[in-house]
């Protein structure tokens, strides 16, 4: 039940996202996704192997549609790619290795929550001046969506359940972050007008 919920939040927030992508609202960078594209097929391997069952459906959704939004943020994303944004990118997808060369499946899950966790740099860089870039409310229901998969494993351990607990924490600080960012945007633009009377 709650594998079947994971991933209809899941479907939710990328169904929303995509949708904010051809409207031309949302602007997502590339590099995160591709950084998330991996870590999400890598997270759900680890997860399957150790016997999370109901509770991966999730990442694996998520690797394929990682991808997908990795392919439309090089086509319709951010444009201004920053030298820290080069190297979130390449510290991400170096680490890769060390969970291949981790022999124990909690090393690679810690492993994969520090590199899951870089891949939001490029994109909290972007949105910091650009809170309206990204749609707020996915990023939410993708924590809903890790909270979900929680519930639905079956066997649990430290590397079953640590990666879609980072997941309900990180996705809320950047849903948290972009909200706090239009907030601050509004109070601006309300003293500006009241500085302009």
């Amino acid at each position: 039940m709650f594998g079947g919920l994971s991933v209809a939040f899941l479907a939710l927030s990328r169904l929303i996202y995509f949708n904010s992508i051809f409207k031309g609202v949302t602007r997502p960078h590339a590099f995160s996704w591709l950084i998330w594209t991996a870590l999400s097929g890598i997270g759900f391997a680890a997860q399957f192997t150790q016997g999370a069952g109901p509770g991966s459906w999730a990442r694996g959704f998520s690797a394929v549609t990682c991808a997908m939004l990795a392919v439309l943020g090089y086509y319709r994303g951010e444009k201004n790619i920053t030298r820290g944004d080069w190297a979130a990118l390449l510290v991400a997808l170096g680490t890769i290795p060390l969970w291949l060369a981790a022999r124990t499946p909690v090393w690679s899950v810690m492993i994969l929550c520090v590199i899951d966790t870089i891949g939001y740099l490029p994109t909290v860089r972007k949105s910091w001046n650009k809170p309206y870039s990204e749609a707020s409310v996915t990023y939410f229901i993708a924590s809903a969506c890790a909270l979900a998969s929680l519930f639905a494993i079956e066997q649990y351990n430290l590397s079953t359940w640590l990666y879609p607990a980072v997941l309900v924490v990180t996705n809320s600080i950047m849903g948290g972050i972009l909200l706090a960012r239009r907030s601050k945007g509004r109070r601006f633009q309300a003293v500006a007008w009241l500085a302009a009377l």
